[in-house]
């Protein structure tokens, strides 16, 4: 038997984690044969893939949502973003246990619970995943009519998937909630991995610099190892000014939604987000510190509904609703 060490647990990951344990490759390969030609042996003589070859990855990422997951299909364009599976794992998972501790200690699930995707993106892959888990309902915003029509692909392709995902195109780009939450709309988290780049240029030393943690080689026009257009990564002002537009337009649909939450990549930018959700005022702030591999991530997330408003909420939604 080849070396997968599929025992081996990645402890810093969610306990619901699928990928808690290292990828059965062997498994995955049976599944999804075209794997194979992409899998090697690492510096440990451990059986892997190349995670700076993009081919490789995205393969990898199909196979993980194949054999773990039951999704048949996955295809989306080229120049789209290939998300790390795990990694958006746990943001769901980690949302969920927030919903639990208001209903007394447990996670809200099926058509009761709606969850907005702003940015969806061509992969659909927190649907996927929210859908899989917890059978969520979901709301999926993008600017990019592409995405949005890949991204419904997706969903008429998997059974499990069809009738659980709305796909709405945004057609303001600097609007967020705007144009998308309609006066029908009840949504119990709302969720964003929001563009961390400013420029072009500061995507591209990014995709350098990964390049070359993971291969030790310099290379100017690098390909990204998990893809990705630039209207995915790049937004006018990085990842502070889309959340900083993100948290001030909140306030306009308080009231539909519980609670809003999104994905901080940088810890510099966390005293100055702090600060203007302080002066917004919400009932409630926390963050919830998530752990992918050596990167450490944070999800903010924010409330305006009081006490008494919860209440009403989770008896309303999900008291004699079933739970997980």
């Amino acid at each position: 038997m080849s070396k997968n060490n599929t025992d081996e647990e990645k402890l810093n990951l969610h306990l619901r984690n699928r990928n808690r344990k290292r990828y059965n490759l062997e498994a995955m390969t049976v599944s999804n044969p075209e794997l194979i030609k992409y899998i090697q042996p690492n510096k440990l003589g451990v059986n892997s893939i190349n995670f700076s070859d993009p081919t490789a990855v995205r393969m990898l990422n199909k196979a993980i949502l194949n054999y773990y997951y039951g999704i048949e299909y996955w295809e989306f364009p080229k120049e789209n973003l290939c998300p790390p599976i795990p990694g958006r794992a746990e943001y769901i998972h980690h949302v969920a246990d927030l919903l639990s501790e208001n209903n007394n200690g447990k996670i809200p699930i099926g058509n009761n619970v709606t969850c907005l995707d702003i940015g969806i993106g061509a992969s659909c892959i927190y649907p996927i995943i929210g859908v899989t888990e917890y059978n969520w309902n979901f709301i999926g915003s993008d600017i990019n009519p592409k995405s949005i029509k890949s991204a419904q692909n997706i969903v008429n392709s998997n059974p499990s998937l069809k009738g659980k995902v709305s796909c709405r195109i945004q057609n303001h780009p600097k609007f967020i909630f705007r144009g998308i939450i309609e006066k029908e709309d009840k949504i119990d988290i709302t969720i964003c991995n929001p563009p961390f780049h400013s420029s072009i240029e500061e995507a591209l030393k990014g995709t350098r610099r990964k390049i070359k943690n993971l291969t030790g080689e310099k290379m100017i026009s690098p390909k990204r190892n998990f893809s990705g257009n630039f209207n995915e990564m790049v937004y006018e002002g990085g990842e502070f000014q889309f959340m900083s537009n993100m948290i001030s337009e909140s306030k306009e649909v308080a009231k539909y939604c519980f609670w809003f939450s999104f994905l901080v990549s940088k810890e510099s930018n966390l005293t100055r987000i702090y600060k203007i959700l302080h002066e917004i005022k919400p009932t409630e702030i926390r963050t919830i510190e998530i752990k992918t591999g050596n990167k450490i991530s944070r999800i903010i997330t924010w409330t305006y509904l009081t006490s008494k408003e919860r209440t009403k909420w989770q008896e309303n939604k999900w008291k004699n609703n079933p739970h997980k």
